[in-house]
C-alpha cells in the first residue's frame, strides 16, 4: 500500500523538520516512515517528537509506555504502531509474551493490568472515565501524576495511530498481527 501522503526524507523536508529527522534518524538508526510522514509539518513533527522525549523521561517507564502503546495501537486497528511499540517494547525489557498480552490490554503483574485496563477505558470512551475507574488506579499504586502520565501517552499514541492508518504510513518494523475482533 502506497502512503497517502509525501514521506519526506533530509533533503525534501522544510529546515526544521529536515532537522528534526536527523534527531530521530541517531535515535533509531534511520528515520521510521511515520517520523517521514510527519515531517510534512514542521509543528506536528516538533510536538510529537517533544512529546516521545518528555514521556520518556516519565515516571511510568519505558516498557510500561510501550505495553500502554500496543494496547491503544491494537484498539485502533494501527499496524503501524502496533509493531514499532512491540519492538520497542521488548527493548525495554518486555517479553513477546508480555507485549502480545498488553496487545490485549492484559499484564500478570496486576499494577501494570491496571494501568492498561485504564488507557484502554480512556480510548473507548473517549475520555469518559468513571471516579471508579481514578479509584482503582489509585487502589493499584498510581498517584495523581501517574494518572496523567498514562492519560498522555494514550493521548500521543492516539495522535500517531491517526496518522498512521488515516494516511497508510508503510510499515518498517517486522508485522505484528491484530488481535481479532468480533
Amino acid at each position: 500500500m502506497n502512503a497517502r501522503i509525501a514521506m519526506l526524507d533530509r533533503q525534501s523536508a522544510q529546515p526544521d523538520s529536515a532537522r528534526l529527522l536527523d534527531e530521530v534518524g541517531k535515535a533509531f538508526g534511520a528515520a521510521p516512515n511515520m517520523f517521514k510522514a510527519v515531517a510534512n509539518s514542521p509543528a506536528a513533527l516538533q510536538m510529537m517528537w517533544s512529546a516521545f522525549g518528555a514521556l520518556g523521561a516519565g515516571t511510568l517507564g519505558a516498557r510500561l509506555g510501550e505495553q500502554i502503546a500496543v494496547a491503544v495501537a491494537d484498539f485502533n486497528r494501527c499496524e503501524y504502531c502496533l509493531a514499532a511499540h512491540t519492538v520497542l517494547g521488548q527493548k525495554a525489557g518486555a517479553t513477546a509474551a508480555e507485549m502480545a498480552a498488553a496487545q490485549n490490554g492484559q499484564a500478570a503483574d496486576g499494577k501494570t493490568a491496571a494501568a492498561l485496563r485504564f488507557a484502554l477505558q480512556l480510548v473507548e470512551r473517549r475520555g469518559q472515565v468513571s471516579p471508579a475507574d481514578i479509584a482503582g488506579m489509585r487502589e493499584a499504586g498510581f498517584d495523581d501524576a501517574a494518572l496523567v502520565e498514562v492519560l498522555a501517552h494514550v493521548a500521543l499514541n492516539l495522535f500517531t495511530n491517526y496518522v498512521n492508518v488515516a494516511f497508510a504510513v508503510p510499515v518498517d518494523f517486522p508485522g505484528v498481527k491484530l488481535t481479532e475482533r468480533p
